[in-house]
């Protein structure tokens, strides 16, 4: 997933847990875009808990899961993103299995963040957003 090389010609899905086990997540997510040419995030989280997370970060998404399971929003997307690649970063082998079975390639969160210069974020380190209240107040 270095810059340097490699395709562009790619969907990237992130699940809702890998961007969140991300000490950056904007920044990785920003950082995605120079690379790939649709990037969004998938959960069986409610629409409204994918939105306020990314919503809080400026993440802006070229999809997302929205009421759909994660299996139907990843076969949904492969059917309305024709691009050469499909690729699914999760963080368990149930995210593994998922992509297998919707015919996406599986990234681990920890070797995309490896190749991609990402920052893992610590137990003792939650995600912090700068110089901005937190905020409960969105549906």
């Amino acid at each position: 997933m270095s810059q340097s090389g490699g395709s562009t010609d790619m969907t990237l899905a992130f699940e809702l847990s890998a961007l969140k086990a991300l000490a950056k997540p904007g920044t990785a997510f920003a950082g995605a875009r120079q690379w790939t040419e649709y990037v969004g995030v998938v959960s069986d989280e409610p629409t409204y808990v994918v939105t306020n997370f990314t919503r809080k970060r400026r993440i802006r998404q070229d999809f997302f899961s929205g009421p759909k399971s994660r299996e139907d929003s990843l076969e949904s997307v492969k059917g309305q993103f024709d691009t050469e690649r499909h690729v699914f970063i999760g963080t368990s082998d149930e995210d593994r299995q998922l992509a297998e079975d919707v015919g996406w390639e599986y990234l681990s969160l920890e070797d995309a963040a490896e190749n991609a210069d990402w920052e893992l974020a610590t137990d003792d380190e939650p995600d912090a957003l700068p110089d901005e209240p937190e905020r409960d107040d969105w549906p």
